[in-house]
């Protein structure tokens, strides 16, 4: 993305196209399409884990890891927004990507460090809604099977072939060109994650208000009842590691920014976007966390959109799971945009002599307008696509790999970059006040990405124990 939209149009195209001062394509991004971004990016597959994170932890710690967070997220995320530009954060250079941002302010260093924690991250994310799309798409057919043949029935679906349908769909709609041409498909998403989320909701309080009282503690699962001494250990640090991944969206931070029109400022846009984004996300995020521990107790399972048993009302669990494979087919595309950026980018840099490689060709879909292609594109976006689908086939676990994720990426992108571009930024001195408690925000921020990490390879070894990979159901 440094190179900025460098590749060749075809011939008779550029009419077609408006640009912006600096020569890319014009921004046409608003507070609407900013928020539906950062809502498509946060509730994702991560708020379907909660309830089992929180009965991990309990009734005290669990809530509070939630707001704790919630605020770090929102706090680093008002850093983010400023860096977009350098050195002023208004008026400044555009920074067109997290790690233009990085380079900006930090240097070549944090530059490479960056770029592996975050297309890690993406990648990884990439993964994990595979994962979850084909969980929740064998719900569906496993809740209509026992509707069907009854609550005894052996019911199973097959998680590959899930993924496999999955993956052709995004092979289709990953011929998007860029981030400015998904809008529609935030929006939508972010509709589904209200929809399934608030079926989550509503099914929970349901099953409290049936008066059959779940086993909840204040400590959340009983050591020699539910866990022994270091299942519980284990199992907090990878509940902190979901919690995380559930509120990460600041790898794409920068390049949701990046679609905004820049009157007004799109600092002021985005910290906007970013308060709307955040606060409805933390609304639900505490009621699925805490409703979902109030109707499954200790046992509560981790995705508790597939927890209801499957039995009546069997129709709204299926829209719910429904909601959920929508919401993740545009999530996917919001933290996969960017893979594809990056990679096309460096393609057309290295290959800028040679036009059969590098030259677009526009092509008028019916309702949908000008879209440009290349063969590049169409090939090597297929190949990343099947690739992300062999890898979650091979490790289909979803809350070891959530956790993993969440815990690794969380600290480097959410935290330790945007704090330390801000005292770049605001030539903050060291030892001062301001100085010394973001770097202990830092540090004990980092230390809880290490538990978190610890816990989910701890639980990835053990889900790994005895598995065949590629297994039917």
């Amino acid at each position: 993305m440094e190179a900025g939209l460098g590749f060749e149009v075809a011939k008779g195209s550029e009419a077609m196209v408006d640009f912006d001062d600096d020569g890319r394509v014009k921004r046409t991004g608003t507070l609407l399409t900013a928020s539906a971004h950062i809502i498509t990016a946060v509730i994702g597959s991560g708020v379907l884990s909660l309830a089992w994170s929180v009965a991990q932890l309990g009734w005290v710690a669990g809530p509070t890891v939630l707001l704790a967070f919630s605020l770090i997220t929102w706090f680093c995320a008002r850093l983010l927004v400023d860096c977009y530009r350098s050195p002023n954060p208004t008026y400044g250079k555009r920074n067109y990507t997290y790690r233009d941002a990085v380079r900006s302010y930090l240097g070549g260093m944090n530059y490479k460090l960056c770029g592996v924690a975050q297309y890690a991250n993406l990648v990884g994310a990439a993964i994990g809604y595979t994962i979850t799309t084909a969980i929740s798409m064998g719900a569906i057919k496993r809740s209509n099977c026992f509707h069907k043949h009854g609550h005894d029935a052996i019911c199973e679906a097959s998680n590959n072939k899930n993924m496999i349908i999955f993956a052709s769909i995004q092979i289709i709609l990953s011929q998007i060109p860029n981030f400015h041409k998904i809008w529609w498909l935030s929006i939508l998403a972010a509709i589904m994650s209200f929809a399934y989320s608030s079926i989550g909701l509503g099914l929970s309080i349901a099953k409290i208000a049936e008066g059959i009282a779940a086993r909840t503690t204040l400590t959340g699962v009983t050591v020699g009842v539910d866990v022994s001494a270091s299942e519980k250990v284990w199992r907090a640090f990878q509940a902190l590691g979901n919690i995380a991944f559930a509120f990460t969206y600041s790898n794409v931070l920068i390049e949701i920014e990046d679609t905004l029109k820049s009157d007004p400022p799109e600092n002021q846009v985005m910290k906007k976007a970013s308060n709307i984004g955040v606060s409805i996300t933390t609304v639900f995020y505490m009621l699925c966390g805490v409703l979902g521990y109030a109707a499954f107790g200790n046992d509560a399972p981790g995705n508790f959109l597939t927890g209801f048993g499957f039995y009546e009302p069997f129709w709204l669990v299926d829209v719910g799971n429904i909601c959920v494979a929508i919401h993740l087919i545009g999530a996917y595309q919001v933290f996969t945009q960017p893979v594809f950026q990056v990679v096309e980018n460096w393609w057309h840099g290295r290959w800028s002599r040679r036009h059969l490689l590098t030259i677009e060709h526009v092509v008028s879909i019916p309702f949908l307008g000008d879209y440009p292609f290349s063969f590049f594109r169409l090939i090597w976006r297929i190949l990343y696509v099947i690739l992300t689908t062999v890898i979650a086939m091979i490790f289909p676990f979803f809350n070891d790999f959530v956790g993993l994720i969440g815990a690794v990426s969380y600290w480097p992108l959410t935290v330790y970059f945007p704090i330390e571009m801000f005292i770049a930024q605001a030539k903050i001195g060291r030892f001062s006040a301001t100085w010394t408690w973001l770097k202990v925000l830092s540090f004990g921020c980092l230390l809880v990405a290490l538990l978190g990490t610890c816990g989910s390879l701890q639980g990835l070894i053990h889900s790994v124990r005895g598995y065949k990979p590629f297994k039917s159901a």
